[in-house]
């Protein structure tokens, strides 16, 4: 290119970041640049949450209105902030190679408020309020708005809890807190497009689009269209909590979305993994599921007309695959009503090889696996409980030496079959105590290691759903602290989880394979004649 080529931009020193990013980008192909400085509703309104502004792309419209009177050629934009349906006569020109995508929490102190009642957490974003709420609904969230300079000054001037910030925005701009003082939550799905950079220029100027395209990168621009047209056929812009993300691995696209209702109670989702050559529908294939099954309603708070002859609660998040084994006029709506959240665990635990590990769910193993690589692990002999244990630790960790189906046998089992009478047992802070209990009891000591929290997130399930779902006691306790004994069916994934279920409810039905599909198999198998007629 001959002319040089005028870059609009926002004034932050993260839209300029970016800016300066695509000039670097743009001038390895031969090209003279120059930076334009345009401010947004979005950087001057900062008292209200965005959702509250009642426009969307407040911080992209006047860099359009630059663009379209000529006053720039292009335009670089957060592609997260973009309506889904640009101006007449403006392009997607480039997207630039995706930074990280995830979300992060910076804490005021410590992470130690996760063991109290209640919290506050500060964020601007619907999507992150909504996503928080449902995984801790007795947290309080207040607003935040402002880049990320002012932010974190809001968090310091605060008694705030913590704050949730784009992990990438702090990593651009060199303002990552250290390890200790931030968590990064790989558990919130981001924004459609978060972390990506968009340059935009006017359809019309053929020769400039086309120089532009050089520093597309095909990958991001595969994935960011899925995303965005997961929102684009939800219709929520941006004052509604979706949440999309496709990642290439391989040869394959993996696509997860969800839709929250605005208060955080409610979840709705779609995962799917598609071949790369074959996945350019994912993005509208999973809205259009959501849509089917009552998206609208939930977006908007509205209570769902639901015309199935039975409706079922499940109390946790079911999957696109697993709520296709459910018979068709089967209704089902999924909450978790329990969370985890692994610990930190410090190097001293693993430092030393370990003769015994026992394991006794997929929780505790997932948990180490997030403190440690598998090489550091270090174990002669691995005892577990349950198949999908067994199967995690040996793809992750190794071998197994004894795998039984509940706590009380597989202590009964080392009790008999230890020489060494020492383990170390992996586990969560909500456990039964048959395991350490039998052990100590028979002379074995038992080194516990505390490696996750399980939270309960109880919610109010209405008296219409003739069936709920349960996966562990820990799940009917959180079920019971907003809802009366015994409405309906509790369908169990095991016999360990309907022995507490019997204390509560008149009907137990107990799936015949302890895993969420034989569950809802069960499900199919006790409404069968009640569907049919």
């Amino acid at each position: 290119m001959e002319k040089i080529i005028r870059i609009g931009t926002r004034s932050s020193e993260l839209a300029l970041w970016q800016a300066n990013t695509v000039a670097q980008q743009l001038e390895h192909f031969g090209c003279e640049t120059e930076i334009v400085k345009i401010d947004s509703i979005g950087d001057v309104v900062l008292d209200k949450p965005l959702y509250e502004l009642g426009v969307t792309g407040v911080f992209t419209r006047n860099l359009d209105v630059a663009l379209l009177n000529g006053n720039i050629d292009i335009a670089v934009h957060s592609f997260k902030d973009v309506p889904t349906k640009l101006p007449e006569g403006v392009v997607q020109a480039a997207v630039i190679k995706r930074g990280d995508f995830n979300d992060v929490l910076i804490m005021k102190d410590d992470d130690e408020f996760f063991s109290n009642k209640t919290a506050t957490i500060a964020t601007g974003s619907l999507r992150r309020k909504a996503q928080w709420l449902y995984r801790y609904p007795n947290h309080k969230i207040t607003g935040l708005r402002g880049n990320v300079q002012t932010r974190l000054q809001k968090l310091d001037d605060n008694d705030w809890d913590g704050a949730i910030f784009a992990k990438v925005g702090l990593k651009r701009l060199k303002l990552m807190p250290k390890p200790d003082e931030a968590l990064i939550l790989d558990w919130m799905v981001p924004a459609p497009a978060q972390g990506v950079v968009m340059v935009a220029a006017l359809g019309e100027n053929t020769e400039l689009v086309e120089f532009v395209k050089q520093i597309n990168d095909e990958d991001t621009e595969t994935c960011v269209k899925i995303e965005r047209d997961f929102l684009r056929v939800l219709e929520g812009g941006c004052t509604a909590p979706i949440g999309a993300l496709a990642l290439v691995i391989k040869d394959e696209i993996k696509f997860k979305g969800v839709l929250f209702s605005p208060d955080g109670r409610n979840k709705m989702e779609f995962s799917k993994t598609s071949p790369k050559d074959n996945a350019w529908d994912l993005g509208e294939y999973g809205a259009k599921f959501l849509l089917e099954r009552g998206a609208k309603n939930l977006m908007y708070n509205v209570q769902e007309d639901i015309e199935k002859s039975t409706l079922i609660y499940s109390t946790k998040s079911l999957s696109h695959d697993q709520t296709s084994i459910l018979n068709s006029r089967i209704g089902v709506v999924s909450s978790d009503f329990i969370t985890i959240r692994n610990n930190r665990l410090k190097p001293l635990i693993v430092k030393k090889p370990i003769e015994n590990v026992v394991f006794t769910s997929q929780n505790a193993v997932e948990a180490l696996l997030n403190n440690f690589s598998p090489l550091e692990l270090d174990f002669s002999n691995i005892y577990c409980v349950g198949r999908r244990t067994k199967k995690l630790i040996e793809k992750k960790i190794g071998k197994i030496a004894h795998i039984e189906k509940d706590a009380e046998k597989l202590a009964n089992y080392l009790v008999e079959n230890l020489e060494n009478k020492k383990v170390t047992f992996f586990c969560g802070n909500i456990r039964r105590d048959d395991l350490p209990t039998i052990l100590n009891n028979n002379k074995v000591e038992v080194n516990e290691v505390e490696c996750y929290q399980t939270q309960l997130t109880p919610r109010s399930v209405e008296d219409k759903f003739k069936g709920v779902l349960f996966y562990s006691p820990s799940g009917i306790e959180s079920y019971l602290k907003d809802n009366s004994k015994g409405k309906g069916v509790a369908f169990c994934i095991g016999e360990t989880t309907a022995t507490e279920a019997r204390k509560h409810f008149e009907e137990v039905v107990v799936a015949k394979v302890s895993t969420v599909n034989s569950v809802l198999s069960s499900v199919n198998e006790h409404f069968k004649d009640s569907i049919e007629n």
